[in-house]
């Protein structure tokens, strides 16, 4: 099935992928504590968009983009909370924790999105 980008279709399956991505990533939060969450949901949620990527390069329905991309991944993926904790550390002047999660979240979701492309291609 493919689906117009811009159609109500569309809109629809960006809000089921997003609901179930909300749904997710609170689930996530209540068994993971802290930035331990964060840093899980933003890496697996890379690696899953990575392999999106990559599946819709192969031939895939763009479709998936829509569902899984822009709205399950939309939705469980969490960068405003990522900048939130990472403000926190820095403004606690824990610099070396600061350091560990920003840059650690950031290189560990890179690798997760090339290893999801890599994984489907």
């Amino acid at each position: 099935m493919t689906v117009a980008p811009g159609g109500v279709a569309a809109a629809l399956l960006v809000a089921v992928g997003g609901a179930v991505g909300a749904a997710a990533r609170h689930l996530v939060g209540l068994a993971v504590p802290g930035r331990r969450a964060t840093a899980a949901v933003n890496v697996a949620g890379s690696a899953l968009l990575g392999a999106v990527g990559g599946a819709v390069a192969g031939g895939a329905s763009p479709t998936l983009s829509l569902l899984v991309g822009a709205g399950f991944c939309g939705a469980f993926t969490t960068y405003s909370s990522f900048a939130v904790e990472l403000q926190r550390l820095l403004a606690e002047r824990n610099w070396r924790s600061a350091a560990a999660f920003g840059v650690g979240v950031l290189v560990a979701a890179l690798l997760g999105a090339a290893a999801g492309y890599a994984a489907v291609s």
